[in-house]
């Protein structure tokens, strides 16, 4: 299972130092303790405390000249071990390459996280010069772009917190929440959904869930095109070799 149980009495300074680490790696450039602080509303020498543990540890890094920090190389140490030793990402990567070879696009495999976000855990790239830019541990939210649909499809929210979640999402170019509710209702029959440039202007996007034992889309094959790269047909034949490869996926027990 990707989400753990709630604790009844978390330990607060961990849950502030994953705040810190998930903080820094979103930043585009080393942050200062004050700023770190304000932004995620930790009193300063709390958070000082904790980065400077975090940097005994090689989590994050301390430049001594700008007092800035960044992530530290033993975090990426804990995320290459982890894709390593991912039983999901070494069944999902060879159906990636067969469909990006197969239909010239970029081909993902995401998994939910506990804040309700979907990561890049493993991707194959189009074999043509031009592609999209797409990285392992790209982060985004759980229920925008077409594998959103298939989530909110097997979510068993009630339409008014789906509605409230639905507000909150950053699309480019978004969709009236009614189309969406329709389209959430259609990915849950076929078993796949298209993003037609809502979610990123000029790009579509295809996806299909791979679903845990309790039956939630916990993990998904999602793939990146240009938005007029495929016809219909051409789209429904993709659509349906991503729902063939999570389906495939979904009969694997993963942990």
């Amino acid at each position: 299972m990707i989400l753990q149980p709630d604790v009844k009495k978390p330990v607060v300074a961990v849950r502030r130092a994953a705040r810190i680490l998930r903080y820094l790696g979103r930043s585009e450039a080393p942050v200062g303790v004050n700023q770190i602080a304000r932004d995620l509303d930790i009193i300063p020498s709390t958070c000082l405390h904790i980065l400077r543990t975090l940097a005994q540890e090689s989590m994050v890094t301390f430049n001594s000249t700008t007092k800035q920090y960044r992530l530290g190389h033993a975090v990426l140490g804990l995320a290459r071990d982890s894709l390593a030793n991912s039983t999901f990402v070494q069944e999902a990567r060879p159906h990636l390459k067969e469909i990006a070879d197969r239909h010239g696009v970029t081909v993902t495999a995401a998994e939910l996280d506990a804040n309700e976000h979907m990561v890049v855990v493993a991707l194959a790239r189009a074999p043509q010069t031009l592609s999209i830019h797409v990285d392992v541990s790209s982060r985004f939210p759980a229920l925008i772009s077409a594998s959103g649909r298939c989530y909110a499809a097997l979510s068993g929210w009630p339409d008014k917190e789906l509605a409230e979640k639905f507000d909150a999402l950053p699309w480019e170019n978004p969709p009236d929440y009614e189309t969406w509710r329709t389209e959430v209702s259609a990915a849950g029959q076929n078993g796949y959904a298209v993003d037609y440039g809502n979610y990123l202007r000029g790009f579509m996007v295809t996806a299909a869930p791979v679903v845990d034992s309790e039956g939630y889309a916990t993990r998904a094959i999602a793939t990146v095109g240009f938005l007029n790269q495929l016809d219909k047909k051409q789209t429904l034949a993709l659509a349906k070799d991503v729902k063939t490869a999570a389906s495939q996926l979904t009969l694997e027990r993963f942990h």
